[in-house]
C-alpha cells in the first residue's frame, strides 16, 4: 500500500505517512489502530510501537482464550 493511499485510509496528509515510514515522526498512538485496521492487519500496534505497545495495550500480550468444548467464550 503507498503512503498516499494509507494517509487516505487514516484521514492524513502523504507527508505524514511519510514521515512516519522514514522515522521521522514515530505513529502516535491514537493513530495506531486505524493503521492496522487500514492495512487489514499487515501492519500492527506492534509493529508501530515495538518499544511501548506493552504499557499501552496489556490487552495485546494476553494469550487468546480458546475454548476446549468447541464452543465460543
Amino acid at each position: 500500500m503507498s503512503a498516499a493511499e494509507l494517509a487516505r485510509k487514516v484521514g492524513l496528509a502523504p507527508t505524514v505517512v511519510y514521515q512516519w515510514r522514514a522515522g521521522i515522526r514515530p505513529v502516535p498512538v491514537d493513530r495506531c489502530a486505524a493503521v492496522e485496521r487500514a492495512t487489514d492487519g499487515a501492519v500492527t500496534r506492534k509493529d508501530l510501537r515495538p518499544d511501548d505497545w506493552q504499557e499501552i495495550w496489556p490487552e495485546l500480550a494476553q494469550p487468546p482464550v480458546v475454548s476446549t468444548t468447541g464452543e465460543s467464550p
